[in-house]
């Protein structure tokens, strides 16, 4: 599927508020709603927009603790990799997993509540893992910028 430009104005306003109407985005970029209508859900089909989430404020809920996680297996066979994955997938700390080349295998984001669930978290279920060989963790003492908006360009 080809994106044109319509499509990209809208993509760039639903990624700044998904919750916009087809009305309003029909204003917004000076087109019917009709059109509006059939080409959002066009892209939807298409798996360009794969879904609708609401970004929560981590400090509100409770979980105000970023760690990254750079990880190292004791083997790169595609059986450690994939047992890994399959493993790290279902922590529901883990909020982002990135296989990556350079001195360690994977880069791991992880959210939890403070420094105690963290500790509990890395003893408990990364540490313990069988094809994991080392574990480097870097705490977020503040956040500059993090936002989902991709830059979509013309």
């Amino acid at each position: 599927m080809e994106v044109d430009k319509t499509d990209l104005k809208i993509l760039k306003l639903l990624q700044e508020n998904a919750q916009l109407t087809f009305k309003e985005i029909s204003q917004k970029i000076n087109l019917s709603i009709t059109p509006i209508h059939d080409r959002i859900k066009r892209m939807e089909k298409e798996g360009v927009i794969e879904k609708y989430v609401t970004i929560l404020n981590k400090k509100k809920v409770g979980t105000s603790l970023v760690v990254y996680c750079n990880i190292t297996l004791d083997k790169q066979t595609r059986h450690n990799f994939t047992e890994f994955e399959e493993r790290v997938t279902q922590f529901p700390e883990v909020v982002e997993c990135h296989i990556v080349s350079g001195g360690f295998d994977y880069l791991l984001k992880v959210i939890t509540k403070d420094m105690e669930s963290y500790n509990q978290f890395h003893q408990q279920k990364l540490s313990v893992m069988s094809t994991v060989a080392h574990i480097h963790s870097f705490f977020v003492m503040s956040e500059i910028k993090s936002t989902t908006v991709l830059h979509l360009q013309d």
